[in-house]
């Protein structure tokens, strides 16, 4: 059984859809301003740790103990990617 959506979520839902397409498009200009691609990997906290995250696939590549030593582990990550690809950072 599928209900009706209230017209005011409706509404809501498009201004979100919305949004988002113009924040998606502004990160894909503003990153081609400077040149670069977009990261691939990202830090995120969990629990006192931190995962290091393939953006694309949302698989964690690796945990690190420290903010500091998280970052070094994307940017070793992004630089091993950039080789693979033949792109440089």
């Amino acid at each position: 059984m599928h209900t009706a959506m209230h017209p005011a979520f409706e509404q809501k839902l498009a201004v979100l859809a919305a949004l988002l397409e113009r924040s998606t498009s502004a990160r894909i200009e503003a990153h081609a301003k400077i040149g670069q691609q977009a990261p691939r990997y990202q830090a995120s906290g969990r629990a006192g740790t931190w995962e290091v995250v393939d953006i694309a696939t949302g698989v964690v590549q690796g945990f690190a103990f420290s903010y500091r030593a998280a970052l070094r582990f994307v940017d070793a990550m992004e630089a091993g990617a950039a080789s693979k690809t033949g792109a440089r950072q």
